[in-house]
């Protein structure tokens, strides 16, 4: 990769960090989750940044698994402002179009808005951060790196075990987080402990008017990042709560994550695996469903330096006697996938990407295939 290409994807991390609190690893390689935003003079307190991506999509698939044709992804708003040399604010603002716009009575709005994520942290130091807010929850690597603006990723897709609105992790978490980085002989040790309320009535979402029960859940994550291998991060983390529904039984959760990351663009490595366990409350019996994937991606030297091919594969499994997956409205397909794709880098600010996605659902039956392609942006 040549210099100027790097000097460019420097200029667009710095426009991205400028306006996203590092709380907990906000643009993956392109910024370090230790450095807050630009400090403006005391005078001009608090001192807002904005900045925005958003993507067209075209999509062919043999089996409809979701939309075909021309698609408008997420538009997305991120806002920052420094109240005080210490305390930060940090918002994420999302609207993405509803396929049932205009049906109904009265009729459906054209776009769902989200707040994805409100933080306000408190920087005693490096080692010591405090927030409050909604979160990213940071229970595995790519749902605190890779945030709502496709631009921000390699790939289309995310991953299927941490896809937005899914259900086998919960993505969103309500509640405060501790969290610092210790240098510790150069391994660079962080830490991010946070309480909180988990996964609400619905599954696939977090508590945001309130906890469902009286146990609030806890997540714990730690990694290192040595100065000896540039880009390499590993760590893991432990999530425990309790899922309540109406009218059905409690059920204990707990999610155990790992991953190791080369965050480079020659090569980026990443690989994930997470096994949640669930137990109906007063039962004895714990049953396990595992996620993994492993994504392989190379950014092409000297003229063809814009290119960026990459291949990744996934698995998700859930046990037939989940007392939470097995529920009709909490279903987890299995899966076993592929994608492979290429991006391609047209300016600093924005990319095409093209990929095949090859997927099987139910053993012993056929695989799902499609072709997508994504021009995305931020600005």
């Amino acid at each position: 990769m040549t210099r100027s290409l790097r000097r460019g994807r420097a200029v667009a991390a710095a426009v991205v960090l400028t306006v996203c609190l590092a709380s907990p690893v906000l643009v993956a390689a392109q910024t370090h989750p230790d450095q807050p935003p630009p400090t403006p003079p005391s005078a001009d307190y608090p001192s807002l940044r904005l900045s925005g991506f958003g993507n067209i999509d075209f999509a062919v698939q043999d089996k409809s698994e979701g939309p075909r044709g021309f698609s408008e992804g997420q538009f997305v708003l991120h806002l920052a402002s420094a109240l005080s040399p210490r305390v930060n604010f940090f918002g994420e603002l999302s609207f993405t179009p509803r396929p049932d716009a205009g049906t109904g009575s009265p009729p459906a709005t054209g776009f769902n808005a989200e707040v994805e994520r409100a933080i306000i942290r408190f920087d005693q130091s490096d080692r010591l951060k405090v927030s409050f807010g909604r979160y990213h929850t940071p229970i595995n690597w790519w749902n605190t790196a890779f945030h709502h603006g496709a631009w921000l990723q390699t790939t289309i897709s995310r991953p299927e075990m941490t896809q937005f609105g899914g259900r086998f992790l919960p993505v969103h978490f309500v509640g405060g987080l501790l969290e610092g980085s210790v240098p510790a002989g150069g391994l660079h040790l962080n830490y991010q402990g946070g309480i909180g309320n988990g996964r609400g009535n619905v599954i696939s979402r977090g508590g945001d008017a309130g906890d469902n029960n009286a146990r609030p859940a806890y997540v714990l994550n730690a990694f290192v990042k040595p100065d000896q291998a540039f880009g390499l991060q590993v760590g893991g983390s432990f999530y425990l709560d309790r899922i309540s529904q109406p009218g059905l039984p409690e059920v204990g959760e707990q999610i155990w994550a790992a991953h190791a990351v080369w965050q480079r663009e020659d090569p980026e490595l990443i690989a994930e695996i997470a096994d949640v366990r669930h137990r109906v409350i007063g039962g004895t019996t714990t049953s396990s469903n595992l996620a993994y994937y492993v994504q392989a991606a190379y950014r092409l030297p000297s003229m063809a330096r814009l290119w960026k091919p990459y291949y990744r594969f996934e698995h998700v499994h859930t046990n037939a006697a989940d007392p939470v997956f097995d529920l009709a409205m909490n279903a987890v397909p299995n899966l076993d996938g592929s994608t492979i794709g290429v991006r391609f880098d047209m300016s600093t600010y924005a990319a095409i990407k093209s990929e095949v996605r090859l997927r099987r659902r139910v053993e012993d039956e056929p695989r799902t295939n499609g072709w997508f392609l994504q021009i995305c942006f931020t600005f």
